[in-house]
């Protein structure tokens, strides 16, 4: 049966925004690195990373809450990722724009692979991070991921290196999935719902830092 994912805004979820000039931070970022992973979830293969760079940032202030989920889908309602952390990331728009917010964190081959695979509820985080221990290649695609989503790549500096709409792909073979990939090489990606980057800043021009890993996201007061 055909299910609608409707857009909702999460109450839990911390994000902080500014207009603030940014300070440097120091960098949190590490993780285990696979040259190969299954054609699975969000991630569709990648290269060897290099050592990681440290990335920049700093500020708070107002919350900020976007859409949780958002798009029409055949898949059970209410799934949630299972067996991530998460982190804490701030987001530097072009214009001097900062947020913090909370995503889901996949910093392994394993959780890479996996992604957003059979997701139909982000819950609180707004988005997932993907990690590397340092610059890597490869594509992605949306093999048995319901929901619409919008991906951007950072290089190790946490620089925006490019970003596109990404379509499910709801198919018995994986090979019949589109590719998603930027040109350059990249250490960070980061998905959510289709539409919903520019919520946090996120696009041309935009920078990003981990700032913290949690369990789960931290409650805001």
């Amino acid at each position: 049966m055909r299910r609608t994912v409707a857009a909702v805004i999460a109450a839990a979820v911390l994000m902080a925004c500014s207009s603030d000039d940014a300070a440097e931070a120091p960098d949190t970022s590490s993780s285990n690195v696979s040259t190969t992973e299954p054609a699975t979830g969000g991630l569709a293969e990648e290269e060897d990373a290099s050592d990681p760079a440290t990335t920049v940032g700093d500020a708070s202030t107002p919350k900020v809450e976007p859409a949780r989920t958002a798009g029409d889908v055949d898949a059970p309602a209410g799934v949630e990722p299972d067996g991530f952390t998460t982190a804490t990331v701030r987001v530097i728009s072009s214009d001097g724009q900062v947020c913090d917010v909370c995503l889901w964190l996949a910093d392994t081959g394993d959780e890479r692979g996996r992604g957003l695979m059979g997701v139909t509820d982000l819950g609180e985080p707004v988005g997932m991070l993907f990690r590397w221990d340092g610059t890597t290649s490869g594509n992605f695609f949306m093999f048995n991921t319901p929901m619409p989503l919008s991906i951007a790549w950072f290089a190790a500096d946490g620089t925006h290196v490019f970003e596109a709409d990404m379509e499910p792909c709801l198919v018995d073979d994986s090979s019949d999935c589109e590719r998603y990939g930027p040109s350059a090489d990249y250490q960070y990606a980061v998905e959510m719902v289709q539409g919903e980057l520019g919520v946090i800043g996120i696009g041309p021009g935009s920078t990003i830092e981990v700032l913290a890993e949690h369990d789960t996201c931290p409650v805001v007061e």
